[in-house]
């Protein structure tokens, strides 16, 4: 049996602008950096995070995701999924970013309970986003971040 790559409830997400308030208004949306190692997935959120006006830069692993940090890029937060083959790749991703670009916040997602757990010391800005999550679950986890900073 494969692998499900539907968002909860298997259908496709109303896409919603960007929302501006008092709080955003000066700032412009924020760079997202996407990594995840299926692909199909990967195109999903990110093509939703696009429709909703964010710039999104993805990565497929955690490999391309430092090289994508160590270059002249801006990303003001990253996504990644934890339930990639090599996790403990996207765990030392986690524990780079926090150490090495402590302004970029991180979102983790896991569908694995023992991982979920694991890297509750990785999400100091709220809870891991557990799967199945919805694109409109991430896109106002990403909105209460941006309301933080």
């Amino acid at each position: 049996m494969g692998k499900q790559n539907k968002f909860a409830g298997g259908t496709e997400p109303k896409r919603r602008p960007i929302v501006f308030s008092a709080v955003n208004a000066l700032k412009p949306p924020p760079t997202i950096l996407v990594v995840a190692d299926e692909v199909l997935a990967r195109m999903a959120v990110s093509g939703y995070l696009r429709e909703c006006g964010y710039t999104v830069v993805e990565a497929g692993d955690a490999a391309q995701a430092r090289e994508v940090l160590e270059a002249d890029v801006t990303i003001d937060i990253a996504f990644a999924d934890l339930a990639a083959p090599n996790s403990p790749e996207s765990f030392a991703l986690a524990q780079w970013i926090r150490r090495e670009r402590p302004a970029i916040k991180v979102i983790l997602t896991s569908g694995l309970a023992p991982t979920a757990r694991a890297a509750g010391d990785l999400c100091e800005h709220g809870p891991m986003l557990a799967k199945p999550y919805h694109p409109a679950d991430l896109e106002r986890r990403i909105r209460e971040l941006r309301g933080r900073a």
